[in-house]
């Protein structure tokens, strides 16, 4: 899964891809190199983002999906929103999955919203917001009360209708360093739950922070806890870098063939 950020303040690519002509090349370049689908996202979801409007919203994702639609019909487009308008209109412009990073619990109409879309969702592990999630990282115990949310929001989201459900168990988000790195130790808990899981760990601060280095540097620690978590199970990496994610995917295949 390709990331594109239609954001002017994404930590990694800055909102490099807010421009039409930007965000075709982008696109260009992440379906050559074998991405699978592009997540558009409007709402920047760093520590610490800048809130803004459903509308300004709206006005960032719609074109964008619509523009890389018209050029590249047959791509498979994911939106990254937690809101459920957006999701309606997104879906309603041809994307076809929903990638919500608050599990449904910044928007009550999310989960209804995407039943009624018939269209795959992802649902995230996050406490509280973008902006105060790094002050919710208080953990009886990480693990299980990670299980535990996963647990009880994919019942209400099977419940509302929700056929086609991807847990994603939120690296960066409410969590920190540590807790990152004890999550992936222990990502292959998360098979317990019987659904596919994605990672999105692609140049996060636990990568660059520990490495000294900056988001710019981070493509080797990337790439070497993407191996980490398709070996514990994932099945869906997000990423910055499609064609370092694929040759990393390819090679793992070929180990499992092999072994």
């Amino acid at each position: 899964m390709g990331i594109i950020n239609v954001t002017p303040d994404s930590f990694y690519d800055g909102g490099n891809t807010t421009v039409t002509t930007e965000i075709l090349f982008q696109a260009n370049k992440m379906i050559e190199q074998g991405a699978t689908f592009l997540d558009i996202g409007g709402y920047s979801s760093r520590p610490g983002g800048d809130d803004v409007s459903e509308e300004v919203e709206i006005n960032r994702v719609i074109p964008a999906i619509e523009a890389l639609l018209k050029e590249y019909p047959e791509t498979l487009i994911s939106v990254d929103t937690f809101r459920s308008q957006v999701a309606q209109l997104a879906v309603e412009a041809g994307a076809v999955m929903i990638n919500d990073i608050s599990g449904g619990q910044l928007d009550d109409k999310m989960f209804k919203t995407v039943a009624k879309l018939k269209v795959p969702y992802v649902l995230m592990h996050m406490r509280g917001t973008p902006k105060t999630m790094q002050n919710e990282t208080d953990y009886d115990h990480l693990m299980k009360d990670i299980l535990s949310y996963f647990a009880e929001r994919s019942k209400m989201a099977i419940d509302a209708g929700i056929n086609d459900l991807i847990l994603d168990p939120g690296f960066g988000f409410s969590k920190t360093i540590s807790q990152n790195f004890e999550l992936l130790d222990k990502l292959e808990n998360f098979k317990s739950m019987n659904f596919p899981f994605l990672v999105g760990i692609s140049r996060k601060s636990m990568i660059y922070k520990t490495l000294e280095s900056k988001p710019e540097e981070a493509l080797n620690g990337t790439t070497a806890l993407h191996a980490i978590s398709l070996l514990k199970g994932a099945s869906i990496l997000r990423v910055h870098d499609v064609k370092e994610a694929v040759e990393c995917v390819t090679l793992l295949e070929n180990l499992k063939s092999d072994s």
